[in-house]
């Protein structure tokens, strides 16, 4: 192996050790966990209502019921055999806040990605990938 493998092993190793170390030393406020688990809570129960109560105007208009009830309908099974959700971090973008959610389901299917974007203490997007 020659040094430049050698250092940039050595490189990465220490971003993967560092990186996890603040990873898990980071938690969300109680404030962004209160309002995650409100909204996968009303995906759970396929509460609209619920759902849209903390969005901005603009995106309860532009979230249609139907389209709310197909993302409800599509983790159903997921979701009535149990999870767990893990906060992954948050950013700043585009002048609001966004955190990362991981929802890990234990009837083994795949993970899902939550990407909740607040403004002015309004949600304004989210994202399930």
């Amino acid at each position: 192996m020659n040094i430049k493998k050698i250092h940039s092993v050595a490189f990465a190793a220490a971003i993967l050790v560092d990186g996890s170390a603040l990873l898990s030393a980071t938690e969300p406020s109680k404030e962004d966990a209160a309002l995650s688990s409100k909204l996968i809570t009303a995906i759970e129960k396929s509460d609209y209502e619920a759902f849209i109560a903390p969005c901005d105007a603009s995106f309860q208009k532009a979230l249609k019921k139907e389209m709310f009830g197909k993302t409800s309908a599509h983790f159903a099974a997921q979701f009535q055999a149990g999870y767990d959700v893990a906060y992954l971090g948050d950013l700043k973008q585009h002048g609001g806040h966004v955190t990362l959610w991981k929802i890990s389901f234990k009837n083994s299917s795949d993970d899902a990605l939550v990407t909740l974007v607040v403004r002015e203490d309004k949600v304004v997007g989210l994202a399930i990938k």
